[in-house]
Parts: C-alpha cells; sequence; structure tokens
C-alpha cells in the first residue's frame, strides 16, 4: 500500500505517520518511510535515536550526489542536466533502518525560480516517482501540505492521501485546500484523521465540514504524545492507546483499500 499523509503544520501528521510505520513492522511489513516535510520530525517519530538522527542527511543537501546523478549543480537554474536521473539505489544507500523500517529523509524542495525547475528538485521528484511506482513494500510519505513533491504521473498509485485534521477551522480549511491540490493532481482516494479529539462531538465537526473524505478514525488527545514530542521519543513507545488508536486506522484502511 502507498499512503501519503498530509495537513496543516504542527496538526499530528508526523505522528501518525511515525506511529503507523511502527505498528505495520509490529505486523511484520517491510515499510518505507519518506520524510518529505522539511519542518518534520519523521525519524523522532519513529523511534530513531539522537545520535542515529544526527548522522542522517537530506538527499537535497548532498551536493555532490546530486551533481552526479544529474549533471547540474544544486540550485542553478536555466542549466542542462538529466531529466530521469538514476534513483533505484537510493533507499537502500541512504536509508536509515529500523527492523522492518527503511527512513530516506528528501529535504527541502526549492519553491524559487519560478518554479521548481532545477536539479535536486528532478532527482527528489523522480525518486517518489519510482518508490510509488515500483517498490513492493509499504510506502508512508510524510509531506507538507502543499503537495509539492507528486507528480501527475505517479498519483494514480496512491491508495490513500491521508489528510490529519484537528477539530478547528483553521486545520479545516487547510484540508479543504490539500483536497483542491489533490484532485488537480488526480488523486482520488482521500481520507481524514481527527488527531487531539477530546468528545465526539469534535468527530461530528470534522465529519460535517469534511464529507467529501473517508474518515478512517481518531487520535484523541493525549498528554503523553506531547511529552513524546518534548523529549525526541516515539509516542509508539510511550503510550499505548496511540498504538491501538492507530491499529485502528490502518485495519479501517485495508477495509476501505481500493
Amino acid at each position: 500500500m502507498k499512503l501519503a499523509i498530509s495537513g496543516k503544520g504542527g496538526v499530528g501528521k508526523t505522528t501518525l505517520a511515525g506511529v503507523m510505520a511502527r505498528i505495520l513492522d509490529e505486523r511484520g511489513f517491510r515499510v518505507l518511510a519518506i520524510d518529505a516535510d522539511p519542518d518534520s520530525n519523521l525519524g523522532d517519530a519513529i523511534g530513531f535515536s539522537e545520535e542515529e538522527m544526527r548522522c542522517a542527511r537530506p538527499l537535497s543537501e548532498m551536493d555532490d550526489f546530486i551533481r552526479e546523478r544529474t549533471g547540474s549543480t544544486k540550485g542553478q537554474y536555466g542549466t542542462f542536466f538529466k531529466l530521469n536521473p538514476k534513483v533505484d539505489d537510493i533507499p537502500e544507500r541512504f536509508s536509515l533502518i529500523k527492523d522492518n523500517i527503511k527512513l530516506v529523509i528528501l529535504g527541502n524542495i526549492t519553491k524559487g525560480g519560478g518554479g521548481c525547475f532545477c536539479a535536486e528538485n528532478v532527482l527528489l521528484k523522480n525518486l517518489i516517482s519510482y518508490i510509488l511506482i515500483e517498490r513492493d513494500e509499504y510506502v508512508i510519505v510524510d509531506m507538507e501540505a502543499g503537495l509539492e513533491h507528486l507528480g501527475r504521473g505517479t498519483t494514480e498509485y496512491i491508495d490513500s492521501l491521508i489528510v490529519v485534521v484537528e477539530p478547528g477551522k483553521r486545520s479545516i480549511q487547510t484540508a479543504k485546500e490539500i483536497k483542491r491540490l489533490a484532485m488537480d493532481l488526480g488523486i482520488k482516494h482521500l481520507s481524514i484523521v481527527g488527531n487531539k479529539i477530546t468528545d465526539d462531538e469534535d468527530i461530528q465537526l470534522l465529519k460535517e465540514h469534511l464529507d467529501g473524505f473517508s474518515y478512517l478514525g481518531a487520535i484523541r488527545y493525549n498528554e503523553n504524545i506531547l511529552k513524546a514530542d518534548k523529549w525526541g521519543i516515539s509516542p509508539y513507545d510511550m503510550d499505548v492507546n496511540i498504538r491501538k488508536e492507530v491499529a485502528e486506522i490502518v485495519d479501517n484502511l485495508n477495509r476501505l483499500r481500493p
């Protein structure tokens, strides 16, 4: 199954992505987790140590590697470079590994220069395309709200775009904007997960305002999740309730799988 997870900044999508990876690992599945949000900390949410994360380097910052694969220097616009660089060895070569989970950190996609058309962006987008189309494992892509890493040729391989939503106006509005972007890209399967839920009224609010999405489940407001973030520990290792909640979300995903 290929999953992309998005949502407003700070809404809890990285928490969902990290715990989901651990649940799938616990069930014996191979997982390729892609950190495609420059501001996220997917490695922490999965449970990689501080020392392991210090050794990790985002692909977008590997200037020599970008030059080797594309024939162009990072950040240069208007130069000639390979549009289809070799990417199939990257998950094995540059991933952090924890049990059955591989983590690849993409880093920042440049938004300047009139349309993101530079060597590092082409490399990252080709990598995402390869992963979504060719890899035979669970793929979880932790994205920023803008969906910049996705292109039209790859979206048909996404089993679900999951939008994490808090019960509040700004978060709901962001989910609607993500839906608009997803429709433009041809993504057909949209789901929501409620986060920081305090009661059934919160869930009803999300369902009423986001009726174009499949509802997968909710993560209740939980002080232990805040503590896990503060201490750099995976919520999976901190609280049994979030494990149960995310396990139910995974089960619902499998039931809705097209």
